[in-house]
């Protein structure tokens, strides 16, 4: 919970400190247009790949298979776009890399190793069955 607050006090800081620093070399006007040019190019993108998924998506159902990564792919797709609407420099990053499908497919395949790496490690036991021989034989010294 701590980390969450923390991006949500951070990115804004960081964008702020961006937006000055790009707006004193390139000017102002400069700047809100490279932003607003952004945003157009990114949620038209974001677009066209929502309706690639889309259709890959119902490509996988025609086959009767679950399509997962579609899924995932336009909650992906979704969350991107919302970065690419938020004005700054660093959410457009964000934006993009989650938009474009090489990067994309990389995040998950990332995310994915962690989260096995992690249920590996905290299930470090050994399972096993044992039964309980009370037998009077057994407790006789030979």
């Amino acid at each position: 919970m701590n980390s969450i607050l923390l991006w949500i006090i951070l990115i804004p800081i960081i964008e702020i400190y961006l937006l000055i620093k790009i707006g004193s070399q390139i000017g102002a006007i400069s700047t809100v247009l490279l932003i607003f040019t952004t945003a157009v190019v990114g949620i038209y993108y974001a677009k066209y790949e929502g309706l690639n998924t889309l259709k890959s998506g119902f490509i996988q159902l025609s086959k009767n298979e679950i399509p997962t990564y579609e899924f995932l792919s336009g909650a992906a797709i979704a969350f991107a776009a919302l970065l690419l609407i938020i004005p700054g420099f660093v959410t457009d990053i964000l934006g993009f890399l989650m938009i474009f499908p090489i990067s994309r497919k990389f995040i998950f395949t990332k995310i994915i190793t962690n989260r096995n790496n992690e249920t590996n490690q905290k299930n470090n036991f050994i399972d096993g069955e044992f039964e309980d021989i009370d037998d009077d034989e057994n407790d006789k010294i030979r």
